[in-house]
């Protein structure tokens, strides 16, 4: 686990499985018909029970870049936001613009129904390709920027499944040169 100190607020990094981690709101990995699928939006289906699907249903859609909000079932959770992340089309078809603004949507809408903490996944990455490598400053830039406006939520947890996204994001968090500290200079 990688913890970071943010203004107020802290952002970690940890491995695991995001259906068994406690936060007021948990993002899921949507689809656009919001209809459940594999992998996060699977597992939290799965995990969540058919409540989470029924509210899902009478929502209808959401479209790439915009996130939702239904209860979170079984969850250990108050609220399930399902972020929509963009198809990788090679990078071209404005998918970093669609991918910061699905993060941002989910700290919004975390923010609005009064969350103290979120845990979310890595958006994009699975079915939906988004090279990791890309991705992850994408949802730390997005984080970062989130804890240093002071909104709720103040506790921010990555929760990335494979050792190769928590690297990734690991890897992606220590080249933001504006977290280093500031070199001494010698006497």
């Amino acid at each position: 686990m990688k913890e970071l100190r943010v203004s107020d607020g802290v952002l970690r990094l940890v491995q695991g499985d995001i259906t068994q981690v406690r936060a007021d709101a948990v993002v899921n990995a949507a689809n656009s018909a919001l209809s459940g699928g594999g992998g996060v939006d699977g597992a939290i289906h799965r995990a969540g029970g058919p409540s989470i699907l029924r509210e899902c249903r009478s929502i209808g859609r959401c479209p790439s870049g915009s996130a939702v909000v239904t209860g979170a079932g079984d969850l250990p959770a108050r609220i399930v936001i399902h972020a929509v992340a963009p198809i990788w089309r090679g990078g071209a078809h404005g998918e970093a613009e669609l991918l910061g603004s699905a993060y941002a949507e989910s700290f919004r809408l975390a923010e609005e129904h009064a969350s103290g903490s979120i845990a979310l996944p890595s958006l994009g990455t699975g079915a939906y390709g988004y090279p990791l490598d890309q991705a992850a400053p994408i949802a730390l830039r997005a984080a970062l920027a989130h804890l240093r406006s002071g909104a709720q939520p103040r506790d921010v947890t990555f929760v990335l499944w494979s050792i190769k996204a928590l690297e990734a994001f690991e890897e992606a968090l220590e080249s933001f040169t504006d977290l280093k500290a500031p070199e001494k200079a010698s006497p």
